[in-house]
């Protein structure tokens, strides 16, 4: 049988303990935020900000121009930054412009105070990795970025690098999530497959992969679309030297400032610059069913000079729906080529994803429940960008338009 979630959605955090396992589910989280495991003190911790299976962490209100990245090691991450500090931004109101290609630590709002059963991991929102905003959160005495040792007490701050564009952003602005898990939660291989069969998590062509496309090594990998085609748009390029990008506004910037086209040669290939960054599609599509949580993870660089993924969590629901006619949702990568040019195919393995178990099933899920922005998607852009200008990717560019399936975040 594959695995199950640990308890119901009726499940109450006075239930968990020591012997729990999975990642806690939104109704688990509010509790979390109510028990003090997580607090922003006077701010408080939004509802909204209660994702299926995570939860944002919102900016404070100053940020520090830093001359090097660093970790807290043995020392408090306070305490240790004083001596790399450049420069320090309000963050308040209009907020401030980082720019490309520096680094800058944010203490963030919230504050964490976990039991010693339960750990943390973060990782970017979706749309930060589509603008190719590197984002890792640190806490003290940690030699780990975005993994918080079970029973840490203390206060988180973000390391933010802009690497294409120059951002805005401001105090309360969201650009990275948390996970909460208890005990062992992640699906071995053989558990994936068995998972499979009893609810799709991959799609090839609309129908279930079947085993020979269900490729897994500690993971399930995931391959590129970049199959050619008369002026068939396969992805963006990040354009050099572009206006500033506000992070705060949503549906307010304009395509061609900030993004080239991407077009697949004739033999279904298309090759990177180096140092370039990529936002491209995959060729399967993704589900994740209410009792499983999944990440994407790093690309192995054994396998060529590549670099894939900046956001990693998909929250349960994602290219799922109670109702079973979404046959999952395809991912966008993030893909960036180092020191050389590198060519990738179609169908060329780029990422995997990694399963988790849910410690409960939750009660609300990606997509409808909370009015996602990248359910069904059919393009890689973020939210940022005004959705009528241009066509989908995969979609002949002189066609006419196509239904927009993103909504409101």
């Amino acid at each position: 049988m594959p695995p199950q979630p640990a308890t119901t959605s009726r499940a109450h955090l006075a239930d968990l303990g020591e012997r729990a396992q999975g990642v806690l589910p939104s109704q688990l989280l509010a509790e979390a935020v109510d028990a003090g495991w997580v607090g922003a003190g006077e701010l408080r911790v939004p509802p909204g900000n209660i994702q299926p299976a995570s939860l944002d962490l919102r900016l404070g209100e100053r940020a520090y121009r830093i001359r090097c990245s660093f970790l807290a090691g043995d020392e408090e991450v306070g305490h240790k930054v004083k001596a790399v500090i450049v420069d320090e931004l309000d963050l308040r109101r209009e907020g401030a412009v980082l720019e490309p290609g520096r680094p800058y630590l944010v203490p963030l709002a919230e504050k964490l105070a976990l039991p010693p059963f339960v750990q943390g991991k973060a990782n970017p929102k979706s749309s930060t990795g589509r603008l190719d905003v590197f984002t890792r959160v640190i806490t003290d005495y940690s030699y780990r970025f975005d993994e918080i040792a079970a029973g840490y007490e203390g206060p988180l701050y973000v390391e933010i690098v802009p690497l294409s564009f120059a951002v805005r952003v401001r105090q309360g602005l969201a650009l990275n999530q948390l996970r909460l898990m208890a005990g062992r939660s992640s699906l071995s291989d053989e558990e994936l497959w068995q998972a499979h069969n009893e609810e799709p998590l991959l799609y090839v062509g609309g129908r279930p992969a079947g085993r020979s496309q269900f490729a897994t090594s500690n993971g399930l990998f995931l391959s590129l679309d970049v199959r050619s085609g008369k002026n068939r748009r396969v992805g963006y390029r990040a354009k050099e030297h572009t206006l500033v990008l506000d992070m705060a506004k949503t549906g307010a910037h304009r395509v061609e400032d900030y993004w080239e086209e991407v077009f697949a040669e004739e033999d279904d290939r298309v090759v990177l610059g180096p140092e370039r960054f990529y936002l491209l599609l995959s060729e399967e599509a993704v589900s994740v069913p209410p009792g499983l949580a999944c990440e994407m993870t790093a690309y192995d660089p054994t396998s060529g000079e590549l670099r894939t993924h900046y956001a990693g969590f998909f929250d349960p629901g994602f290219g799922y729906n109670r109702a079973r006619t979404l046959s999952g949702s395809r991912a966008a990568l993030e893909v960036r080529a180092h020191d050389v040019p590198f060519m990738i195919e179609h169908g060329q393995h780029v990422c995997k994803l990694t399963y988790e178990r849910m410690a409960a099933e939750p009660v609300k899920l990606y997509g409808e429940d909370i009015g996602s922005n990248y359910q069904g998607q059919v393009d890689t852009l973020s939210k940022h960008f005004r959705r009528d200008e241009a066509p989908h990717a995969g979609q002949d560019r002189d066609a006419s338009p196509q239904l927009d399936l993103f909504g409101a975040e």
